[in-house]
C-alpha cells in the first residue's frame, strides 16, 4: 500500500504562489486548493495515513474512520478509494451538499450525526460516534485530525514551501480548525525563521481561543472543542472574525482578486487585509495568506444570497428589534 500511496506524493504539495492587489500591504496567497483532492487537508489525510500504514495499524482488512463534515473527509476518502480500503466519514448537517454527495460515491458508508452537543456545535457528538463506531469493529483505524500529531507533520512540506519562497516575510495568516495546518506550518517556519509573525485566524463562536461556544452555521473553520494539538502551536497573534464577515471576506476575494474559495480563506483575507491597515510597520508589509480551498461547495451557503439573508436574521441580535 505505500508503494501505491507514494504515487500520490507527487500531486500533493508545491502549490501556486501568487501576488495580490492590495493598498497597504504586499499579500501573498498559497493556493492549497489545487493539492489531489482539492485542499491543504491533502497534506494532514496523506501524513496520517502513511504513518498508520508504516507503523502496522493499518492494513488491507483496516475499516478508516474520521470525524468531519469538511476537506479532511473528502481528502481521507479519495486516499482510501486509490488503496482500496473502506472508509466511514461521521458528518453533521453543516456539510455542504457537494461533499456530502461526493462522501457518499466514494465511501463504504456515511454516518450523519443531528444532535449538537452541548456548545451549539456537532464536533463532540461526531467524536461520541466515531469512539462508538471504532469500539465496534474488531480493525479499525481512526484518522484523528484533532490529536493524531501526523496531522500538523503533514504541513512540515508546506513550512518548507514558505520559507524558500520569501527572502522577506512579515505575517502568515492561518485559518484555524482542527489546527494542523497552523501548528505544523508555525513549528517548521518559526525553527528557520523565528522572525516571522504566525496569526491565527478564527470565526465566532468557535472554542479554540474563547472560553465560550455557540452555534455556528459555517464549515471549514472554527471548532467546539479545542483540538489537542495546538498546545504545540507557535502562534503570535490571533483575528476573530464574525460569520457574517467571513462571508464578506468570501465576496470582497472573489470581487477583488478574482479568487473564488472557501469559508476559511474568506476569514483570512478579510483578517489579512484589516491587519494591513493598522500595522505598526513602518514599511509595507509582506503577509502570506493560505488558502485551503475552492468555493464551489459553498455555492449553496456563502455564495447564496437566500441563504446569507436568512443567516443575517438568525445572527441578528433580539434587542436590534427593539428601539
Amino acid at each position: 500500500m505505500l508503494t501505491e500511496l507514494n504515487k500520490l506524493a507527487a500531486f500533493i504539495g508545491q502549490t501556486p504562489l501568487i501576488s495580490l492587489e492590495n493598498e497597504h500591504a504586499d499579500l501573498f496567497a498559497k493556493l492549497e486548493y489545487n493539492n489531489f483532492s482539492g485542499s491543504s487537508k491533502d497534506r494532514a489525510a496523506f501524513s496520517i495515513i502513511y504513518n498508520g500504514i508504516k507503523s502496522g495499524a493499518i492494513n488491507e482488512g483496516t475499516t478508516i474512520i474520521a470525524s468531519s463534515s469538511g476537506n479532511l473527509a473528502i481528502a481521507v476518502a479519495s486516499i482510501c478509494k486509490r488503496l482500496h480500503l473502506k472508509f466511514i466519514p461521521v458528518i453533521d448537517p453543516n456539510i455542504n451538499k457537494a461533499y456530502e454527495a461526493l462522501l457518499n460515491l466514494t465511501s463504504y458508508k456515511v454516518v450523519k450525526v443531528t444532535k449538537r452537543d452541548h456548545t451549539g456545535g456537532y464536533l463532540l457528538t461526531r467524536i461520541d460516534t466515531v469512539n462508538e463506531l471504532y469500539a465496534g469493529m474488531d480493525n479499525a483505524f481512526i484518522a484523528d485530525q484533532y490529536a493524531d500529531p501526523n496531522n500538523y507533520k503533514g504541513y512540515y512540506g508546506l513550512g518548507h514551501e514558505i520559507i524558500t519562497s520569501f527572502n522577506k516575510l512579515d505575517y502568515i495568516f492561518i485559518a484555524v480548525s482542527s489546527s494542523g495546518a497552523i501548528t505544523g506550518i508555525s513549528r517548521s517556519v518559526k525553527q528557520k525563521r523565528p522572525e516571522i509573525k504566525i496569526i491565527g485566524v478564527d470565526v465566532e463562536g468557535s472554542v479554540i481561543f474563547r472560553k465560550e461556544g455557540s452555534k455556528r452555521y459555517i464549515s471549514g473553520i472554527g471548532a467546539s472543542k479545542i483540538p489537542p494539538i495546538i498546545e504545540n502551536a507557535l502562534i503570535d497573534d490571533v483575528v476573530i472574525v464574525s460569520q457574517l464577515d467571513l462571508i464578506k471576506g468570501c465576496h470582497e476575494l472573489l470581487n477583488e482578486q478574482a479568487i473564488f474559495a472557501g469559508a476559511s480563506s474568506g476569514a483570512v483575507y478579510l483578517a489579512a487585509k484589516n491587519y494591513a491597515k493598522y500595522s505598526e510597520h513602518t514599511d509595507r508589509p509582506q503577509s502570506l495568506l493560505i488558502f485551503p480551498d475552492k468555493g464551489h461547495t459553498y455555492l449553496d451557503t456563502i455564495y447564496d444570497k437566500e441563504w446569507v439573508d436568512q443567516l443575517a436574521e438568525k445572527l441578528q441580535p433580539a434587542t436590534s428589534a427593539q428601539g
